[in-house]
């Protein structure tokens, strides 16, 4: 069974809140999600953009750990990653709304899960035949 890149949910999450489907377009990405007072007494607030971040890492997360078992990194899957890498590029570049460093981190992310997967090995569970 085929998944879909799991890094295309950032990037939906990332149009629907910038083009107003949902959240607030007043406060954009920089809406506080929560604040923590800290020990040093300074105070740390997550935003939305921040948790957007913090999703995505994850997702890569389990995207490099799929291709390093080898569980998708068939053609279908690095064609995927590749063709999800692709939209983040191009709508970086044509659409405004995406003109932004919380959507260049996110297509990083995307380079870095197509690229491991293509470097992942074909079949690692495969046994090696010797030549000797």
């Amino acid at each position: 069974m085929w998944i879909p890149p799991l890094l295309v949910i950032p990037l939906i999450i990332y149009n629907l809140v910038a083009f107003d489907v949902v959240g607030d377009r007043a406060n954009g990405w920089a809406s506080p999600v929560f604040s923590l007072d800290m020990a040093s007494g300074a105070i740390w607030t997550l935003s939305v953009g921040d948790l957007l971040v913090v999703l995505a890492l994850a997702l890569l997360l389990f995207e490099i750990a799929r291709a390093a078992r080898n569980a998708s990194s068939t053609l279908v899957g690095r064609s995927g990653s590749a063709v999800v890498l692709l939209i983040y590029l191009a709508e970086f570049v044509l659409v405004p709304a995406a003109a932004t460093s919380l959507f260049f981190t996110c297509m990083l992310m995307s380079l870095v899960d197509t690229v491991a997967r293509f470097l992942a090995p074909k079949n690692p569970r495969a046994p090696k035949i010797s030549t000797q």
